[in-house]
């Protein structure tokens, strides 16, 4: 049934997307397509060299991803591309295991989201928390970073096990720049900075390669170059069932779903950023499908894997543009790039693409959460993002992920059971006769225990300890009203107390027990043993209704010290209150 939804959802966002469209619109598209365009061919060129691969690699994955996935995505204003943050991955999968590796990888990653997305759990990518998000982006900023000092230098250092031993060797051993190189990243990451305060409406870094080309051209340089474009989106180094290493395919499922989390991850994210800033609806699992479609197709061209890119979205979104049409527009600009100007393209020096992906690098953090965190001194998110972002640096993306979700739901157990308290205090007849309720005396084997706070494996010690002295009353009202939830081992923990309590003649009622506490009682069976006349609705109802049965069959607490007790002869009568009945 999820399947046949999955496959069914497209026609209908379709028929929505472009009711009533018309030629104002469709000038719209053109237009943003053509703005967004300009900016994904720098940004395609270089993530392109950056995943181990090269620029025309980029850009076959930059117009086939935004044909593709653009047609079939969840989300009308969603431009997908190569990305900084899949590059920082995909540079390590090719280093061990070559193009051929990174194309496997890739077909397997688009197989793991098409599954993701006909099993419709796109929501669930929501659950990771901002802090390992933010963590992991940095991460991933710091590999490319770290990834373009030798092209922005002008230098070949050795290889290294992972990004955080590269930079290790950097400083050990500091490499003599090439100052030309140098001057031309330079003269590409000045003008990415600068540009935008005098103007947006051109891109900034493709201005940034125009401007270092004439340069390096003009003053006759001897920089390293992008080198030969094919004409073509057909590439002739690309996967076929011959170049597949059939030997490393058990080796490549951790890179492949590496590659499926990070593509599910920032598609899923960019969607959300998007619907945020257009108010169109977007579908996750749709989303999810494209993404698995087109990354399983892409590598049989010679690219590399694609996700939805939330800078250029942003452009599209800002651009004006009102549908998918935008991202069609913006892959078919891009053809016509490879197609008509390769032979400048070619020129490009590898430096310069550098000095993009090091001002993209610095752009990828997220600056706002950052500074957030650290403003609030909120120590346990900071932890999280340092955390995250080094295992990302030193580790790969999924054991990233893996231990940031971990040090998250340390934190986060932590703080849920810091936050369970119980508190407790005899009966107040003056309180209950301020809300209307006469009642002259309370009895004193009545105590009340409120409790707040989920009642979970964490937090069960807390509440048992508080319950240390209950044995004194002979009636115990527990309110439950702040408690949201109650795990197998806090309704064990229930039970055992209950069952305590009622061994030595006492009596144990409920108050305010929300849905899935209610629930959980009645699985375990606790609703049986306390009866179902001792869940209240509210503490006071459980107290007038308790201190009216010690009238008519007389006071436990009483009959057990051999005592008087004053609520015998107390006259309990509502004035004209009613409380809400028992549920």
């Amino acid at each position: 049934m999820g399947v046949m939804l999955g496959l069914l959802s497209l026609p209908d966002m379709l028929r929505r997307e472009f009711a009533g469209y018309n030629r104002g619109l469709l000038q719209r598209d053109l237009l943003a397509g053509l703005t967004v365009g300009a900016v994904a061919l720098p940004l395609a060129l270089a993530f392109g060299v950056a995943s181990g691969a090269d620029a025309a690699a980029g850009l076959v994955t930059a117009i086939l991803a935004g044909l593709i996935i653009g047609s079939l995505g969840g989300g009308s204003f969603q431009i997908s591309g190569p990305t900084g943050a899949m590059s920082a991955i995909l540079i390590v999968i090719a280093q061990s295991y070559g193009t051929s590796g990174v194309w496997v990888a890739c077909v397997m990653a688009g197989a793991f989201m098409l599954t993701l997305g006909l099993l419709r759990l796109g929501r669930y990518i929501a659950f990771i928390p901002s802090p390992v998000i933010t963590g992991f982006t940095s991460g991933i900023a710091l590999i490319i970073a770290v990834g373009q000092i030798d092209n922005v230098i002008g230098v070949k250092t050795p290889a290294a096990e992972n990004t955080i031993a590269k930079l290790l060797g950097y400083i050990a051993h500091p490499p003599t720049p090439n100052w030309q190189t140098l001057a031309v990243a330079g003269i590409v990451m000045a003008t990415m900075l600068i540009l935008p305060r005098f103007t947006k409406s051109v891109p900034a870094s493709l201005v940034g390669l125009i401007l270092a080309s004439l340069v390096t051209i003009g003053l006759g340089w001897h920089v390293a170059t992008i080198g030969s474009i094919p004409q073509t989106i057909i590439l002739d180094h690309r996967l076929s069932f011959a170049n597949i290493p059939w030997n490393h395919i058990t080796d490549l499922l951790a890179p492949a779903i590496s590659i499926a989390a990070l593509g599910a991850i920032e598609s899923l994210l960019c969607g959300s950023v998007g619907a945020t800033m257009t108010g169109k609806p977007f579908d996750s699992n749709a989303e999810l499908v494209a993404q698995g479609i087109g990354n399983m197709i892409i590598p049989f061209f010679g690219g590399v894997p694609a996700t939805a890119a939330i800078a250029r979205t942003s452009v599209a979104i800002k651009s004006n543009g009102a549908t998918r049409i935008t991202s069609i527009v913006h892959a078919i600009a891009l053809l016509m790039s490879a197609l008509l100007l390769a032979p400048l393209i070619s020129q490009v020096p590898l430096a310069a693409l550098g000095g993009v992906l090091m001002v993209t690098a610095w752009r990828m953090n997220e600056w706002e959460s950052i500074h957030f965190y650290w403003h609030t001194k909120i120590k346990h998110a900071l932890a999280g993002i340092l955390i995250t972002m080094v295992a990302t640096a030193a580790l790969d993306l999924t054991q990233a992920i893996l231990i940031g979700l971990t040090i998250s739901a340390i934190i986060y157990i932590r703080q849920s059971a810091q936050s369970t308290a119980v508190a407790s205090e005899p009966v107040n007849a003056a309180k209950l006769r301020a809300q209307g309720y006469a009642i002259e005396e309370s009895c004193p084997s009545v105590h009340v225990y409120y409790l707040t706070g989920p009642l979970f494996f964490g937090s069960v010690h807390t509440v048992l300890e508080a319950f240390a002295d209950s044995r004194q009353y002979h009636t115990l009202v527990i309110s439950m009203r702040g408690v949201p939830l109650v795990d197998a081992m806090g309704a064990k923990a229930l039970r055992e107390l209950i069952e305590d309590h009622q061994a030595h003649g006492g009596t144990v009622a409920f108050t305010g027990l929300q849905p899935t506490v209610r629930e959980m009682f009645e699985r375990a069976g606790l609703t049986g043993i306390v009866g179902a006349d001792y869940i209240f609705w509210s503490a006071i109802e459980a107290i007038i209704q308790l201190h009216e049965k010690r009238q008519i069959s007389g006071c436990p607490h009483c009959d057990t010290h051999g005592d008087k007790c004053t609520v015998l002869n107390a006259a309990v009568v509502r004035r004209g209150i009613n409380p809400p009945p028992t549920v």
